[in-house]
């Protein structure tokens, strides 16, 4: 029941990650993610005053958490800056299907069932729809819909890794996202031109960061330690439905044919998950 928790929490929050991302694409992709990330190391800051143990973990531990952290959230801005975004949002959101249909590929004593993969082929049915019906105006489909799968790949393995790493404190989750800051804001640097940002960019990238690119990622490793990795990975499909209200919400557009199909059919596929587990 804890794990359940935190994880709607962590669903909670991260229903706004698509929106705050639209509302900062002016903001270069290296840097939105690496201010965003720092922000969101900060309330592990206190902790580890106190203790400092408790950012002590193997080296590949902490590639793990930067594959996981930086890897993906700019993988997604990305997507969310080159795809329509509501699709692209859609299809990012394949990763519970993900962590469902690989957990007995990278955790040892699971097992795949035949609904599971039905699940699977329902779901990135639903993907497909998002990505064609999501053409852009000159009628071709965007690249933008590459690294959003990329993205919903790279969230699931690391969700999936963590279990199978040695026990580390959630606290070490702030290390994993000061660490892939620092790295995003360094290829800012080395890559990307200077910006300017507005008291507004700074306001939104606190939201982001304290939020879905913060507190989320403690909750998610807490429900992630206590809980069933495929039953965690079937409630995560609350958040597709949530983004996208939100996102059509914010970006001003109407709920197409092809989004709602989309949506339903990768709804239906948690269904079909939580009937097979």
């Amino acid at each position: 029941m804890k794990a359940n928790f935190y994880a709607l929490g962590a669903i909670a929050l991260w229903a706004s990650l698509a929106s705050l991302g639209v509302s900062l694409t002016h903001v270069p992709p290296f840097l939105l993610t690496g201010i965003a990330l720092v922000i969101g190391s900060v309330p592990a800051w206190p902790l580890v005053a106190r203790d400092p143990t408790q950012w002590r973990v193997p080296l590949g531990t902490l590639a793990l958490g930067v594959y996981g952290l930086f890897a993906y959230h700019f993988l997604l801005f990305i997507a969310l800056r080159h795809a329509p975004a509501v699709e692209a949002n859609l299809v990012n959101y394949l990763w519970p299907l993900l962590i469902v249909v690989l957990a007995p590929v990278l955790l040892p004593g699971v097992r795949l069932r035949a609904a599971h993969v039905l699940a699977a082929l329902l779901g990135f049915g639903g993907a497909a729809i998002a990505i064609v019906g999501g053409r852009e105006l000159s009628g071709e489909l965007a690249w933008g819909y590459l690294p959003a799968l990329a993205a919903a790949f790279i969230w699931a393995s690391y969700s999936l890794l963590t279990k199978r790493v040695a026990a580390f404190p959630t606290t070490a989750i702030g290390l994993f996202g000061l660490v892939s800051g620092v790295l995003a804001l360094l290829c800012h640097w080395a890559l990307e031109p200077t910006a300017t940002l507005q008291w507004r960019d700074w306001g939104l990238l606190a939201l982001l960061g304290l939020g879905p690119l913060g507190a989320s990622f403690f909750m998610w490793d807490r429900a992630l330690k206590l809980g069933d990795a495929r039953q965690i990975g079937i409630l995560s499909y609350i958040t597709p439905l949530a983004s996208t209200s939100l996102l059509v919400l914010v970006s001003g557009r109407p709920f197409s044919g092809s989004i709602v199909v989309a949506t339903v059919m990768i709804l239906g596929a948690a269904v079909l998950g939580v009937r097979a587990r």
